[in-house]
């Protein structure tokens, strides 16, 4: 899982910085994206991309990534995009991972010391050398620690519209398109965080 981080290190990038987003497919709900630049690489908890780990294994995971790197969350709610359709929202919430990340990390780096290694193959607007690395949250520590922020932090923010919105159960399928979700867009329609963009959304 160091693999990529270590090649990077190799070639003289000294700020190596992962990113993996959380929240594409889903009809409802933000697309939130992660940023991450591990301060440490030895970790108690079990790293990997996030879909492999219990709802528990992330949120303990969440918590010892926060303690040993500088992370970045960027958030792209459903009206940017309907605006500007989800592939666009998505590379927008990076875009805006990448930055929180340096803001928050507050350091002045020489850009050429900077990689971004990005899952899959989007290419995003950044001042900086990008490695796109196909599933990369199963390959790289950076990104796999990425992929369990995004997805523990849109996993939140699913559980607080469920209080929100009660009879559409967002805390249980936190905005997937499964049958426990249609059956109560029929019945009730869409609310506000539905992407009516979406498709399967059109007819309501």
């Amino acid at each position: 899982m160091l693999y990529f981080e270590k090649s990077a290190r190799n070639k003289g990038f000294s700020f190596i910085v992962g990113v993996d987003e959380a929240g594409r497919g889903p009809l409802a709900g933000p697309v939130v994206a992660a940023a991450v630049k591990l301060k440490k690489t030895k970790f108690n908890n079990y790293i990997d991309d996030s879909k492999k780990l219990s709802p528990l294994e992330r949120e303990r995971a969440f918590i010892e990534i926060f303690q040993k790197a500088e992370v970045g969350i960027g958030i792209m709610n459903e009206t940017v995009i309907d605006a500007v359709n989800i592939l666009n929202a998505t590379k927008l919430a990076m875009e805006k991972a990448v930055a929180n990340l340096f803001y928050l990390s507050r350091k002045k780096i020489n850009k050429n010391k900077i990689i971004v290694l990005l899952d899959g193959r989007l290419s995003l607007n950044l001042p900086f050398k990008i490695k796109n690395i196909i599933r990369g949250d199963s390959k790289s520590l950076s990104i796999a620690s990425a992929s369990i922020v995004a997805k523990v932090t849109r996993d939140r923010i699913m559980f607080i519209y469920d209080k929100i919105y009660p009879k559409y159960y967002f805390g249980d399928h936190k905005g997937y398109g499964t049958k426990v979700h249609f059956k109560a867009i029929k019945k009730y329609g869409s609310c506000s965080i539905h992407r009516m963009s979406f498709s399967p959304l059109k007819q309501f």
